[in-house]
C-alpha cells in the first residue's frame, strides 16, 4: 500500500480510502466489519463516512453507517491506527431535514451538534478529517453543470464556518478539515479566509471524479496542485457503471442503480455511449473495465486518495487489485482520445 500526505498536515493516508455509504442500507453490520477487516489488513488506514449515510438518506437509517464503524472500532481497539473522516451536511433546501430540528446550515449550532452526534456513533473522541459535505451557499453540485447566481439571505459566511472549525480543532475533537462538492471559487475563498484571519486551512477536497466525470481537471486541478488541497475522488466507477454491468439497459439484481433512482447523472445517452467506449477499450487491451477505471483515477497527479466502496467482498478485492496496475502510455492515449470526443458527459 502506498501513502500520501493529507494536504499540509502531518497526517499520512493510504492511496485507497474505504468508502462506506452502502453500510446500513445494502450492507449489514457484519458485512461492514468484514470489509473493514479486509481493508485494514491490506494496509488501508483511511476510512470515509458521513453523518447522513447510508445512501439514499432516510430518517429510518440515518447514522447507521457511523454506528457500524463505531462498533468495529470498539471491538478491534485500533482507533489510533486509522485516519477517520466524516462529514457534516450542508443546507437541505427541499422539505424538512431529518438530521436536526430547524434549518440545517454550516453554522455553530449545527456543526457542533453534528460533530457530537458523529463522535457518539463512531465511539471515538476525535475525528481526523472533518469535511463540509456540500457548500452552505447555492452552487452547482451533484450533476449540475451551470452556476445559477441566487443569493441566499441566510447564507453562513465562510469565515464563520471556519471559526467554528477552528474551535473544534482547538478542543482536540478535530485534527484537520476538508471540503466536499466544492467549486474553484469556494475552495479559494476558504484558503483566502484562512490566510487572512489565521484560521485552519482545508487539507482536501472530496469531489466526484471518474473517466466520465472529469470537471475537476481544469480549475480545481490547478488549485489542488498549487495549494496542496488534494482530491479525495469519490464515485471513481461512476456509480458502478464503468464496470459495464448496466450497459444495454441491464438491471442486475441487487445493484445500486437497480434499487435506487437517485443516480440518474449516468443515465444519459452521452454518458452511456462514453461508458460503453471505455468498457470496450478495457476489453480490447486485456484489462478489467473496473480496474482500468480505478487505475486511471489513482494515476492523476492531484489525487491524494481514491474512495472505493463495494457491496460484496468479491467487488472489494477486485477493486484493491486495480491499485497494483500502471496503465500504459498507449491505454492512456486511447482514454484521452475518447475523452476529447466526449468530454465530461456525467458531471
Amino acid at each position: 500500500m502506498r501513502y500520501n500526505r493529507l494536504g499540509r498536515t502531518d497526517i499520512s493516508v493510504s492511496r485507497v480510502c474505504l468508502g462506506t455509504m452502502t453500510w446500513g442500507e445494502q450492507n449489514t453490520e457484519a458485512e461492514a466489519h468484514e470489509q473493514l477487516d479486509h481493508a485494514t489488513a491490506a494496509g488501508v488506514n483511511f476510512i470515509d463516512t458521513a453523518e447522513m449515510y447510508p445512501v439514499p438518506p432516510r430518517a429510518e437509517t440515518q447514522g447507521r453507517t457511523e454506528a457500524y464503524i463505531g462498533s468495529w472500532l470498539k471491538a478491534r481497539g485500533r482507533r489510533d491506527d486509522l485516519v477517520l473522516a466524516t462529514k457534516v451536511a450542508g443546507p437541505v433546501r427541499s422539505g424538512t431535514s431529518h438530521l436536526r430540528p430547524g434549518k440545517v446550515r454550516l453554522d455553530r449550532p449545527n456543526i457542533t451538534a453534528a460533530l457530537e452526534a458523529s463522535l457518539k456513533r463512531l465511539q471515538t473522541d476525535y475525528i481526523d478529517l472533518y469535511q463540509l459535505h456540500w457548500p452552505d451557499r447555492h452552487s452547482p453540485k451533484f450533476g449540475q453543470r451551470e452556476y445559477v447566481h441566487e443569493l441566499d439571505p441566510d447564507e453562513v459566511p465562510i469565515e464563520e464556518t471556519l471559526g467554528v472549525l477552528a474551535d473544534l480543532i482547538g478542543s482536540g475533537k478535530v485534527r484537520s478539515i476538508g471540503l466536499s462538492n466544492e467549486t474553484p471559487w469556494g475552495t479559494m475563498r476558504f484558503l483566502a479566509a484562512s490566510d487572512a484571519q489565521g484560521l485552519p486551512r482545508v487539507a482536501s477536497i472530496q469531489n466526484v471524479y471518474s473517466l466520465v466525470s472529469r470537471g475537476f481537471d481544469a480549475g480545481l486541478g490547478e488549485v489542488s496542485l498549487r495549494e496542496d488541497v488534494g482530491l479525495l475522488a469519490y464515485s471513481p466507477l461512476a456509480g458502478g457503471t464503468l464496470s459495464g454491468k448496466y450497459l444495454g439497459g441491464a438491471k442486475p439484481p441487487g445493484a445500486r442503480m437497480t434499487l435506487f433512482s437517485r443516480f440518474s447523472r449516468y443515465d444519459g445517452h452521452q454518458g452511456q455511449n462514453a461508458i460503453g467506449r471505455y468498457v470496450a477499450l478495457a476489453h480490447a487491451t486485456g484489462l478489467d473495465p473496473t480496474q482500468m477505471a480505478l487505475a486511471f483515477v489513482d494515476g492523476r497527479p492531484f489525487v491524494t486518495s481514491t474512495i472505493i466502496g463495494a457491496t460484496s467482498m468479491a467487488q472489494l478485492k477486485s477493486n484493491f487489485a486495480a491499485f497494483e496496475l500502471s496503465l500504459s502510455d498507449d491505454v492512456l492515449a486511447k482514454i484521452e482520445a475518447i475523452h476529447l470526443e466526449s468530454p465530461d458527459p456525467c458531471p
